[in-house]
């Protein structure tokens, strides 16, 4: 069997925020590939200003580096599970997986989220311990973690005997001993223990074609642009090819244009050949998963499985009374055409149309999935408004099945009483605990997504920031029929329209959590804080203190209020209830009633409460 020894194709695994895409970078300024003369900005792979913002990957990222000879094609991928569906791509495309691993953290739910899809591939792994040079790092223990994870994931002999390499991504020091003291300013040690025992790709490239989607990037002047690995065969620039669909239908084409990547450049080439990486354009329907052969030999890969949506919400058009007064795009046909726009290139979103023309059900892999969408469409000037999220129940042979999360909680151990009683009453079972010698505690919990929904503003007031929550999507499990989770207190609704007033804010302050600060403009129906009861409470807050000539004895005193809550986009989704809805602008969000007055709200209630009575 033929190797192309040139050539090794890995991907870069972690959970989030261990440090894999500086990493990435470290390698492309120590390899042979930058020219000297190259800036390169810090986390340059994260190329869109949301990742760079958060700190997070959300879309994979490709890139070659040159190191002796060898050329290294690197895979970045989304630590976090909401971008799953591009990981579990990703590993398709490659041979082997760098599993990075914080040195103090050690190893997190993400990690054992990239690295079970991993394993499945029978992928060869390389574990590096990054961070080496934190105060507390504890290099032997999380290593010992890792060989558990793996033993734990069912991993074969031959992946349980992987190298490890210690290293400080953001020093650019590398080495094979686990002490700190022993580091070496290269990546060397990474690279070759990289080119000695990651598999070289077979050379078949004197066989009939085969090259298959794993990604898709969308640009306007050569439309969607097939990204993925040609596993056989050679393609060149001018080649007419068959591109198999997934519904097994055949279309032919000419490879209009062909990219290779090479450092942070996509580069026009004229040709590949197998285990190259590449982006293909010319074909306007191509899809994830679908294979390009030559047209007299159709022989397609196994389809990718695309991990299913675990949550939905509506997106509608802006109703309100202050809709179109800052966005750019604010039609249903606007939205429409963004939303489809999104589906070219993220596979794992999924848009169905609804009675209503103004309204789309939208599905993604999770809150923050959907909430980036979100962010996004509402910096390009989108105005919309979205429902309460919910979570998708399937039926699985003949079961009603919801989605469970693996949740991870880091915490000091005075707060754990209260967070195993906060999580049991939302339905979740303990896998296990474990104590650290610092007085934390790290407790695992298995509970149904439903019960997670809101509950990290709980969890950080309950643990006084003090405490770290990490989750991701698990398995379908049987359906538990009780009401879970959810807000427990209700809304303070405005009734009146104008601008809210320090006297109108005061004269209701003690009621609950303010989100509104004076001089805001508010609308009837609009929510403007929490009650601190469970019920909601309609108040006005736009009220002007009444003038008088009579001087007040307390004239001195100035008007002092609490700071107002101020409320991210995530946490605005979190505090939705049912009969609400989030209003996104380029510059504001708001909350709201659906019904927004007092009158017909109460009457819509009492009909709900009717019908619920008589079933």
């Amino acid at each position: 069997m033929k190797l192309r020894n040139d050539i090794r194709n890995i991907a870069i695994i972690a959970h989030v925020d261990h440090g894999k895409t500086t990493l990435v970078d470290e390698l492309l300024k120590q390899s042979d590939t930058l020219d000297a003369r190259t800036e390169l900005s810090e986390r340059a792979m994260d190329s869109n200003d949301i990742e760079r913002e958060r700190g997070i990957t959300i879309l994979a990222k490709n890139t070659a580096v040159q190191y002796k000879g060898t050329r290294i094609n690197i895979m970045d991928t989304p630590g976090h599970a909401d971008f799953g569906g591009e990981v579990e791509r990703i590993m398709k495309m490659v041979d082997g997986v760098v599993l990075v691993v914080d040195a103090y953290e050690g190893t997190m739910p993400q990690t054992r989220f990239v690295l079970k899809k991993a394993l499945e591939q029978h992928l060869t792994p390389i574990v590096v311990v990054n961070k080496i040079d934190r105060d507390a790092a504890r290099p032997e223990e999380v290593v010992d973690e890792v060989l558990e994870l793996f033993i734990e994931l069912g991993a074969d002999d031959d992946q349980l005997e992987f190298p490890v390499v210690y290293a400080s991504a953001l020093n650019g020091t590398s080495s094979l001993s686990d002490n700190p003291a022993d580091q070496e300013k290269t990546m060397d040690y990474l690279f070759d223990t990289i080119i000695e025992h990651i598999p070289a790709p077979v050379d078949n490239s004197d066989e009939p074609l085969q090259f298959q989607v794993s990604l898709l990037d969308y640009n306007d002047y050569v439309g969607r642009i097939g990204i993925g690995r040609v596993f056989r065969g050679t393609i060149k620039v001018g080649d007419q090819v068959t591109l198999l669909k997934l519904d097994g239908t055949k279309k032919n084409f000419r490879v209009t244009k062909l990219f290779g990547f090479f450092g942070l450049n996509r580069l026009e080439i004229n040709e590949a050949k197998a285990g190259d990486l590449i982006a293909v354009s010319g074909m306007e329907d191509i899809f994830v998963g679908e294979t390009v052969t030559p047209v007299d030999s159709h022989e397609s890969l196994p389809v990718l499985h695309i991990d299913e949506p675990t949550l939905q919400m509506t997106f509608l058009t802006n109703n309100s009374p202050f809709a179109g007064r800052e966005g750019k795009f604010v039609t249903a046909r606007k939205i429409e055409e963004r939303l489809m726009r999104e589906l070219h290139t993220d596979v794992s979103l999924k848009v169905e149309p609804t009675d209503s023309p103004d309204a789309w059900i939208v599905s993604g892999r999770g809150e923050l999935h959907l909430s980036i969408l979100i962010e996004n469409m509402r910096r390009e000037g989108y105005e919309l408004q979205v429902s309460r999220p919910e979570v998708i129940i399937k039926e699985i042979d003949g079961v009603k099945c919801e989605p469970f999360e693996r949740v991870q909680i880091d915490t000091p151990e005075e707060y754990m009483g209260s967070i195993i009683e906060s999580l049991s009453n939302r339905k979740g079972e303990m896998q296990d605990m474990q104590h650290n010698d610092n007085g934390q505690v790290r407790i695992v919990f298995l509970v149904p997504a439903r019960g997670l929904l809101g509950y990290t503003t709980e969890f950080l007031s309950m643990t006084r920031g003090y405490g770290i929550m990490n989750h991701t999507f698990d398995q379908y499990l049987p359906y538990i029929p009780t009401s879970i989770g959810g807000r427990r207190n209700g809304a303070l609704v405005s009734t009146d329209t104008g601008k809210a007033t320090t006297y109108g804010i005061m004269g209701v302050e003690e009621r609950g959590v303010i989100f509104t600060e004076p001089g805001t403009e508010i609308y009837e129906g609009m929510i403007v804080g929490e009650h601190s009861r469970e019920n909601d409470l309609a108040v006005n807050i736009t009220k002007a203190k009444q003038q008088t000539n009579i001087r007040s004895a307390t004239k001195d005193q100035t008007s002092v209020i609490k700071t107002p809550k101020k409320l991210s986009l995530e946490e605005s989704l979190e505090f939705l209830s049912d009969d609400e809805y989030c209003e996104i602008t380029p510059e504001t969000i708001r909350l709201r009633k659906q019904i927004l007055n007092k009158g017909e709200r109460e009457k819509a209630n009492k009909r709900k409460k009717q019908a619920e009575s008589e079933n």
